[in-house]
């Protein structure tokens, strides 16, 4: 049988312990009951508006229409003259895809993805593509195609006027992980524009994801994807996997189903935390 003086310890423990686990909860109940607090507005208030004025990192100016509507410090990825910032996916090879008299150019049939020569992290992208005007098929095999950030992550390409598919994959969508908030095509034929906000993944020493990468579209204006959480890659089938990488390419895609979808204006402005 146990003694009545361990009995008594056990007891006191016992009540140490919820005292302790009370007062945690009680610090955890302040912190939730104060909010969020900004370090750099606490203390002494201030009384004088220079208190509170700030000149310095002053931001570098960019001139947002100084190349035919390119932002300055913009890198222009495709202005219509040639395939000098791409390469092929499968063999790093030149590029075999059409490059059109009009300043585009046109995915070539079964030819494979394109890629960018340089590798990006966080990035302002924008781009426009277009599906042909003579409609064919129907579901994912009409006008397919997508914008791959650091060639792992789609944000979908895909003519669904008059034409449903599942919504994970429709048009503008993360594909798979994230459906759109609207659907803002332009008719079939005409020029559709991307407005991009990436923010890249992070990983640890031990190739563990800390932080996720994040995602703003805007898709011909429209808010369509709103600072969504992208979980792991965008495979057709599976799940999102999430091995450590660094920087990667923009990738467009060949669906490989004479899809026959067309780019142009394509730039990108890499973002600094």
């Amino acid at each position: 049988m146990r003694s009545y003086g361990m009995i008594i310890l056990a007891l006191i423990a016992g009540i140490s312990c919820k005292n302790v686990a009370s007062e945690d909860r009680n610090d955890e109940n302040e912190v939730k009951a104060e909010g969020i607090v900004y370090e750099e507005y606490s203390g002494e208030e201030p009384t004088t508006p220079e208190e509170t004025e700030l000149y310095q990192p002053v931001p570098p100016k960019v001139d947002p229409f100084e190349n035919n509507g390119v932002p300055s410090d913009a890198e222009v990825l495709f202005n219509g003259s040639s395939f000098d910032q791409w390469m092929m996916v499968r063999d790093s090879s030149e590029v075999v895809w059409h490059l059109n008299e009009d300043g585009s150019m046109t995915v070539k049939d079964k030819t494979g993805d394109i890629r960018t020569k340089k590798n990006f992290g966080d990035v302002q992208l924008h781009l426009e593509w277009r599906s042909p005007a003579e409609v064919e098929r129907d579901g994912q095999n009409r006008a397919n195609s997508g914008v791959f950030l650091q060639g792992l992550y789609e944000v979908q390409i895909l003519d669904n006027n008059d034409n449903d598919t599942y919504v994970n994959g429709q048009v503008a969508s993360i594909y798979k992980q994230h459906i759109p908030l609207a659907m803002a095509s332009v008719p079939s034929g005409e020029w559709n524009s991307y407005d991009i906000i990436y923010r890249a993944p992070e990983f640890n020493e031990k190739g563990l994801k800390v932080k996720s990468a994040t995602i703003t579209v805007l898709h011909n204006g429209v808010l369509v994807q709103d600072h969504v959480e992208i979980k792991g890659t965008t495979p057709y089938i599976g799940w999102p996997k999430n091995v450590a990488h660094g920087k990667g390419p923009i990738k467009l895609q060949d669906h490989g189903d004479n899809s026959r979808v067309s780019f142009r204006n394509i730039w990108v402005r890499e973002l600094q935390e």
